[in-house]
């Protein structure tokens, strides 16, 4: 069989005027058998089109602030640099792979994404509009766990990780605050942030809000991840030519 191609969203230096990847985002892709390829920076319609015919599956990446204008609030002073042409491209990208009922998996600013695009809203700073005492903002090295989630009952992320709590990483400053009609909570953190998502009526459409990409390499859990989004990938592949 070949590998299913995944298609991952670039991240934007906008300082920099470029867009590149972070190595994790691929190698755990790649070591869950999958053969990942990042995707042009673009909303054209056309262009997203051969996308889908392209790629088996999308990985929503992390990034920049997810822009309060998709979830209809004015930005805070809190919030952070938004990048218009990612929200743009992952409108389409979202929306496009929903319609063909492609694979995805969203990580941190991803979860936060698709939240946003499906109707929900975003807490703008963690620290200011929800303090905790829970460490979301760990200092490196980024594949060190520093708080727990707790899988809920009867979800996939149940099925595939189990009941009880476990440990993540965690490098984020905002996160869901009111979750979208569509999707169903899959774990939550110590302080009730939500920490993973998915859609019901999809095929595979599943987020989390920590860093698997980070972890992969000494965390079983990470693993299961990436595998599960791949092997829902490889349904839509035939065999090798």
């Amino acid at each position: 069989m070949k590998r299913p191609v995944i298609g991952l969203v670039p991240l934007v230096d906008i300082q920099r005027e470029s867009y590149w990847m972070l190595p994790g985002y691929m190698d755990g892709v790649a070591e869950a058998g999958g053969l990942p390829i990042m995707l042009p920076l673009t909303d054209e319609e056309e262009q997203i089109g051969q996308l889908m015919a392209l790629c088996d599956g999308f990985l929503f990446t992390g990034g920049q602030d997810v822009s309060p204008s998709l979830y209809g609030k004015e930005k805070d002073a809190a919030c952070g640099e938004c990048c218009r042409q990612r929200d743009a491209m992952e409108v389409q990208l979202l929306n496009a792979a929903l319609r063909h009922d492609k694979p995805i998996f969203g990580i941190c600013r991803g979860i936060q994404f698709i939240n946003a695009a499906l109707g929900g809203t975003l807490y703008q700073d963690l620290p200011s509009q929800h303090p905790s005492k829970v460490e979301h903002h760990q200092r490196p090295p980024y594949d060190v766990p520093v708080h727990t989630v707790t899988p809920l009952p009867s979800t996939p992320l149940a099925a595939l990780l189990g009941d009880g709590p476990f440990a993540v990483n965690s490098y984020h400053h905002q996160a869901v605050k009111t979750l979208a009609p569509a999707w169903s909570a899959m774990a939550i953190a110590p302080d009730g942030i939500i920490e993973a998502a998915y859609l019901p009526d999809r095929r595979f459409v599943w987020a989390v809000q920590w860093h698997p990409e980070f972890s992969f390499r000494v965390d079983e859990n990470s693993r299961k991840l990436f595998h599960a989004f791949v092997r829902a990938a490889e349904e839509g592949t035939g065999p090798a030519l």
